[in-house]
């Protein structure tokens, strides 16, 4: 059976932003994760719902970005995995009310609202390790979000679509294929990327 190429550029460049990731210290980490809420919070508007995720090791850390988004008014709908690897939803109601799950997840402890919760989310931000300024963006492989995005798309949704990166992790370009569907903005510690017609604003 002949490699994939791509799935070797790919499985590369994972490992290398990962190793990334790690090294970064505990006050850089921090820093960005509140930097982070401010830029993506203004993202959304007061009564949106949005659906977002709570990190986990090195990712870019969402903490701040959650309660800057509930004291906004924003309805946040945080993922549940599923055995299959799709993912259902269900509210952030506080830090309080994340459990620990599988694969070192938290979860939200609320009702289960089903995965199709996130066809009424008007901003929807997915983890990923990079983004290029195609707008193209390289996940951890495990396929759960692009069951998302291919939700979205079968429901005629179209929702913001928005990475959290470190500024670092926005790159000329990531290796893609026809169907990846590109996100509409990157989220770094400086501010807001665009992008429109293959190029970051």
């Amino acid at each position: 059976m002949t490699a994939n190429p791509l799935h070797n550029d790919k499985a590369a460049l994972r490992s290398r932003l990962l190793a990334g990731r790690r090294a970064l210290s505990p006050a850089r980490r921090a820093s960005a994760a509140g930097e982070l809420a401010v830029h993506a919070a203004a993202l959304a508007e007061p009564g949106w719902t949005v659906a977002a995720y709570v990190s986990v090791g090195g990712e870019p850390g969402t903490g701040p970005l959650l309660d800057a988004l509930a004291a906004r008014g924003v309805r946040v709908l945080l993922p549940v995995l599923l055995a299959d690897n799709d993912l259902d939803w269900a509210p952030y109601e506080g830090r309080e009310a994340l459990a620990p799950a599988s694969r070192g997840l938290l979860e939200p402890i609320g009702p289960r609202l089903g995965p199709e919760a996130v066809c009424g989310a008007r901003l929807v931000l997915l983890p990923g390790l990079a983004v290029d300024r195609r707008g193209v963006r390289l996940g951890r492989g495990g396929g759960s979000y692009d069951r998302v995005l291919a939700r979205l798309a079968a429901a005629g949704a179209e929702p913001l679509l928005a990475t959290l990166l470190y500024e670092e992790e926005l790159l000329p370009e990531v290796p893609g294929e026809a169907h990846d569907l590109p996100v509409d903005a990157v989220v770094t510690p400086s501010g807001v990327h665009r992008f429109r017609g293959g190029a970051a604003g």
